[in-house]
């Protein structure tokens, strides 16, 4: 699968290949892509996604909206139950719209101790359009977050996306270019 990264400026030439090689899943590193929306968080980790799947590494993508949902139907769920163990039992777990909402102190708690399991397990791939120094108010407990902090990014790459909206850049009109004529 090839994934188009020409637009993607954050990382060099380099660094991207060093990713693409996989190194940092063998010795279970974590990413952070942090930026606006729109920049290519989510591509670029579904491409390193996909790269680790094809060289036998097992991997769940799942949206921080649809993770809380299952931790906080795992006790009622079968469907949340296999499903959560399957996050749980994956080599790279990728987190998408980390910390887009603020979460109640139960869903924090549930969080903890899903990054507690993964922590020196797997490896974790988070994207979110917030820095790590506002989780805390989403958490919205101060010590969770720190504690959530602190495993994550013991051993983590954080990467800061900047360039401009690749949506917006390549966006298109519905209304046919015309020349306006008195």
């Amino acid at each position: 699968t090839e994934f188009d990264l020409s637009d993607q400026t954050s990382l060099s030439k380099r660094q991207l290949t060093q990713l693409q090689e996989l190194t940092w899943l063998e010795q279970q590193y974590n990413l952070i892509f942090l930026g606006p929306s729109g920049v290519g968080k989510t591509h670029l980790s579904i491409a390193l996604g996909m790269e680790a799947i094809q060289k036998g590494f097992q991997v769940t993508f799942v949206t921080m909206g649809e993770l809380l949902s299952l931790l906080k139907t795992e006790e009622f769920t079968r469907k949340s139950q296999v499903q959560l163990n399957r996050i749980r039992a994956s080599d790279l777990v990728i987190i998408d719209d980390l910390m887009y909402m603020a979460m109640e102190q139960r869903e924090a708690t549930l969080f903890f101790h899903l990054i507690n399991h993964l922590y020196e397990r797997s490896s974790i791939i988070l994207t979110s359009n917030k820095s790590p120094d506002q989780w805390g108010e989403l958490l919205g407990d101060e010590g969770v977050a720190m504690a959530i902090l602190d495993r994550i990014l013991h051993r983590a790459e954080v990467v800061h996306m900047n360039e401009a909206s690749y949506r917006m850049k390549h966006r298109q009109s519905m209304f046919v270019s015309e020349s306006v004529q008195n």
